[in-house]
């Protein structure tokens, strides 16, 4: 599974933006994907994951109520749709891939990864 992130960009404090990750290879629906978000110097962290099929969905404490994860598998497309941003959103964001879990959560693991989109959330 190849994965592409896109939809970056910059927006005011309280303002929404939507990224796509694009997947390229066969069974997409077999596999979770996750956003992750990571700042220069920090680790990444774990943002929000939706099953293969669409029928759980998993988020960080910090973006529960405001992010929206979802996806379309007809077009090997998963979506984080951002809400209500705030400026510590700020960050470059990954999209991964995994057919595995771990006690019942996407394990990430020995996932596949793709390059990641630049957020910018000024105040």
């Amino acid at each position: 599974v190849q994965l592409q992130a896109s939809g970056g960009g910059s927006v005011l404090n309280g303002g929404s933006l939507r990224l796509s990750c694009t997947a390229s290879g066969r069974a997409f629906s077999d596999y979770s994907i996750g956003w992750f978000r990571q700042v220069p110097g920090n680790e990444r962290k774990f943002v929000a994951a939706i099953s293969g099929r669409g029928g759980r969905t998993f988020y960080a404490d910090s973006v529960e109520g405001r992010f929206t994860v979802s996806r379309d598998n007809a077009k090997n497309i998963v979506y984080l749709q951002m809400d209500n941003m705030e400026p510590e959103d700020t960050a470059v964001y990954f999209c991964a891939a995994t057919p595995i879990y771990h006690n019942n959560f996407p394990s990430w693991d020995n996932g596949y990864w793709g390059q990641g989109t630049l957020v910018t959330v000024s105040s």
